[in-house]
């Protein structure tokens, strides 16, 4: 897609970014990428500088054993299922959070947080690797925690599904902001 008239680059990429939750290709998701991208992603605005993210890397060699943890925490009715989505992204990046005490600033760390992976989303569809932000029930459940030793003052955010693609998914358009957009008339 080229630039129109008064689009900057950074805006095509924004508009163009999608959830990738499907037909990746077989091209490995390495550490060393995911790192690369997260060295620019952290630079989101975080108050008070409490940068309150961390990350856990699950790669292609380490994804069967991880789907089969994951999967052992559902009723067994539903884990062949989720064990066979869980095996579907060539890699994970698990986004894990500080949670003070006080809801203002856990408020801003979890703002913060999602700062950093619309960051590092925007940053991975410029190399067509594809993302999406699950928040699957998994993710709140105490057993996943202790099998990726998420302490108790830490948030799951979300387990980002990450996988290379060579088919972009389908536009889904945006309500006008005019249909959203007020302004305060004191």
């Amino acid at each position: 897609m080229e630039l129109t008239k008064n689009e900057t680059q950074l805006a095509k990429i924004i508009r163009e970014r999608r959830a990738v939750k499907k037909g990746y290709t077989n091209q490995t998701v390495t550490e060393e990428a995911v790192r690369d991208l997260l060295n620019d992603a952290i630079w989101a605005p975080t108050h008070g500088m409490r940068q309150p993210w961390r990350f856990i890397f699950v790669g292609e060699d380490q994804k069967a054993s991880f789907a089969k943890q994951v999967a052992s925490t559902y009723p067994e009715d539903r884990q062949e299922n989720r064990e066979n989505f869980l095996n579907e992204p060539n890699a994970y990046l698990v986004v894990i959070m500080e949670e003070p005490e006080a809801q203002k600033q856990w408020d801003e760390n979890y703002g913060a947080t999602a700062c950093m992976i619309q960051n590092f989303w925007l940053l991975a569809w410029e190399k067509q690797l594809g993302v999406v932000w699950r928040t699957n029930p998994h993710i709140y459940e105490e057993k996943v925690k202790e099998i990726l030793d998420v302490k108790e003052n830490e948030k799951i955010v979300g387990f980002l599904h990450l996988g290379y693609f060579e088919e972009e998914p389908i536009k889904k358009d945006r309500i006008p902001v005019v249909e959203k957009f007020t302004t305060f008339k004191g």
